[in-house]
């Protein structure tokens, strides 16, 4: 049976791992933030509207796809992934980390990266109508704009939750073997120094 001073320790700890999370996802989205609007900045300021709408559309994607993973990692079973790490499958470890911290990436995942991507497709989206459509009145183009780019967004999301939740295992095992690989490649590229 657990004491008052034993309660009153784990909860003051587990207050504190939340302060540290929150903190620490509050600098992450600023940084992450910052680099995204920086290189969609860069990419769009000089190019021409086919090529910046690709961008957007890629902008757009990027936060379907994160969104994907993010609902993934919360409906997927960790019994699958516990087989794989038994017969010692790339990624399989990876996959459970991620299913471990299931409400952490998907924080990430969903909050950080997909709400900065749909700013970013947001402010870019009225860069390219007030670009491609010069004149007194550029209300109806950058309305025009800013209504698919809600609309591919929230449409691409629900098709995108749809299909995580049927293919949820498929999905948290393709982002595990990516990760598994990009450290695999990161520790050898590490050894070679």
């Amino acid at each position: 049976m657990q004491t008052k001073n034993t309660k009153s320790k784990t909860h003051s700890e587990g207050f504190g791992k939340r302060v540290r999370w929150i903190l620490t996802i509050f600098f992450l989205t600023v940084a992450i933030s910052a680099l995204f609007s920086f290189l969609a900045s860069t990419i769009m300021e000089d190019t021409k509207t086919l090529v910046a709408f690709i961008v957007l559309l890629i902008i757009i994607l990027i936060g379907i796809v994160f969104d994907m993973v993010g609902v993934a990692v919360t409906a997927a079973d960790t019994k699958p992934f516990h087989s794989m790490a038994a017969k010692k499958k790339a990624g399989a470890k990876d996959a459970l980390f991620l299913l471990r911290n299931a409400d952490k990436v998907a924080s990430v995942c969903n909050d950080v990266i997909g709400d900065i991507c749909g700013v970013i497709s947001g402010s870019a989206s009225a860069a390219i109508a007030v670009s491609a459509f010069t004149g007194n009145n550029q209300t109806l183009p950058t309305l025009l704009m800013s209504a698919l780019v809600a609309g591919l967004t929230v449409g691409g999301k629900a098709c995108g939750k749809a299909f995580a939740i049927r293919k949820s295992t498929n999905i948290v095992q393709s982002a595990a073997i990516l990760i598994y690989y990009l450290k695999f490649g990161f520790l050898k590229k590490k050894k070679k120094r």
